[in-house]
């Protein structure tokens, strides 16, 4: 399971995918998840995935790279079908009727629809980390939020922030893979038993996680500090951040696909 989370990992690429500006990508996946969750009808979210494919596409990430992204979190989108399932009231005849728990039609609809969506989420912001490397996400985050560095906010520090957060995910797994690895060789049994003692059996493998992320982070602190790192005032960057025609091209034609995403919203019925 641990291996199936790519969450902050990057796949270089000559693709247009890779080469645009990280800027736009941001402000497209950003518009990308307004408009999946706008959609309200079948039809508009069936075209947010198939714009989605085509993009994983053209990329040329393999398309199992989607369902490794999307293993980890099917828990959390079962639960959240289940409650749409349970907890949206329609009109007509229930098609499930015991106790307290009823299920219409418009609850089915709206599980499927919700769980597609949030599928639908989690990928096209993986795609954002898998096409753009930590470092360039980091100056296009920075950038985009340059407007609150008048209000005095911490611009620079919250995009490195980020962007280590996002770096050290993967390192984080790893880490966490190889210390399970060595308490089941210690007897450790990690995998047996009831929940209490399964939940129980992770202590000897948070400890020594915890141990270990406070120490990379103190080791990181330090490496900073030996290379005078005080903040982004002043500091120049190896690749400055500038639009292309193959920019405007490529932002041209995505917001063209998301705004008929977004009219099905008007001339298709949606969920009632």
């Amino acid at each position: 399971m641990l291996k199936d989370i790519t969450i902050g990992q990057h796949f270089p690429g000559n693709s247009v995918v890779h080469k645009m500006d990280p800027r736009l990508k941001i402000i497209i996946t950003i518009c990308y998840i307004v408009v999946l969750f706008m959609a309200a009808n079948p039809l508009g979210v069936a075209l947010s995935i198939l714009l989605l494919l085509g993009l994983y596409l053209v990329a040329k990430i393999p398309l199992k790279m989607i369902g490794r992204s999307l293993k980890p979190i099917l828990p959390i989108v079962l639960f959240t079908c289940i409650l749409n399932l349970f907890f949206v009231v329609g009109e007509g005849e229930p098609l499930f009727d015991w106790w307290i728990f009823t299920i219409y039609p418009k609850g089915v609809q709206y599980a499927v629809l919700m769980g597609v969506r949030v599928l639908a989420l989690i990928a096209g912001t993986s795609l954002l980390t898998y096409t753009t490397s930590p470092i360039t996400l980091t100056d296009a985050i920075e950038r985009l939020l340059s407007p609150f560095a008048k209000l005095h906010l911490p611009v620079h520090e919250l995009a490195m922030m980020m962007s280590i957060a996002l770096r050290f995910i993967p390192t984080l797994i790893e880490e966490t893979d190889k210390i399970m690895n060595a308490q089941k060789a210690r007897g450790a049994m990690l995998d047996n038993g009831n929940l209490k003692e399964r939940v129980m059996a992770l202590v000897p493998v948070l400890i020594p996680l915890f141990i270990s992320a406070f120490r990379r982070a103190d080791e990181l602190a330090m490496a900073m500090e030996c290379r005078c790192y005080h903040g982004g005032e002043g500091r120049t960057r190896l690749k400055v951040l500038r639009f292309t025609r193959q920019d405007f091209i490529s932002g041209a034609v995505s917001f063209l696909a998301l705004g008929i995403i977004f009219s099905t919203r008007f001339f298709v019925p949606g969920l009632q």
